[in-house]
């Protein structure tokens, strides 16, 4: 299934810590959203994942799913690919 997980976490370690647990599942398009492609089972893990690390009362993630002929509808305007200032990368 594909879907676009949206969060808003209140606390930077947890924000950082949830951004890495997404990161296994699936690839940021922009900072606190994530397009994943992921099954029933492997869906389960990553909320029980994301679960574990929030706070209920502060902070927010939502799963929207997308069906396959939405998916490939998409549409951006501008950079539609965030670049992970964490992630290491070379300028030549």
């Amino acid at each position: 299934m594909n879907m676009i997980v949206a969060y808003d976490i209140a606390e930077p370690k947890r924000l950082s810590r949830v951004a890495k647990v997404i990161k296994d599942y699936g690839f940021r398009v922009q900072k606190s959203i994530f397009e994943v492609t992921i099954d029933d089972t492997r869906f389960m893990e990553m909320k029980s994942r994301i679960e574990d690390e929030i706070e209920p009362s502060e902070d927010g993630v939502k799963f929207f799913p997308l069906c396959e002929k939405c998916a490939g509808t998409i549409e951006s305007i501008g950079n539609g690919i965030f670049i992970d200032p964490d992630r290491e990368y070379y300028v030549l």
